[in-house]
């Protein structure tokens, strides 16, 4: 799995956990809908404004996303401090 279908799966849980559509997360960050779609398939990758944008408007810091997608990712200790 590479970075942007992590981004994605993580944007896609958090965005049903606050019950948003992709048509509604995509007004409340003032973007087109297809964007959101976009990054939910991997087709594009955001952003770090965007990912505090979004992050902000699932009510989740921008910081769980990078915890979950390493996580996802499986990079350990060792492979951050490089």
């Amino acid at each position: 799995m590479d970075f942007a279908q992590t981004f994605g799966m993580v944007l896609k849980k958090h965005r049903k956990e606050a019950g948003f559509s992709q048509e509604k997360l995509a007004e409340i960050c003032e973007i087109e809908r297809t964007f959101i779609s976009m990054l939910e398939r991997a087709e594009r990758r955001p952003s770090l404004a965007m990912t505090f944008e979004l992050a902000n408007a699932l009510k989740v810091k921008p910081s769980v996303f990078v915890i979950e997608m390493e996580e996802l990712l499986n990079i350990n200790d060792t492979d951050s401090q490089r």
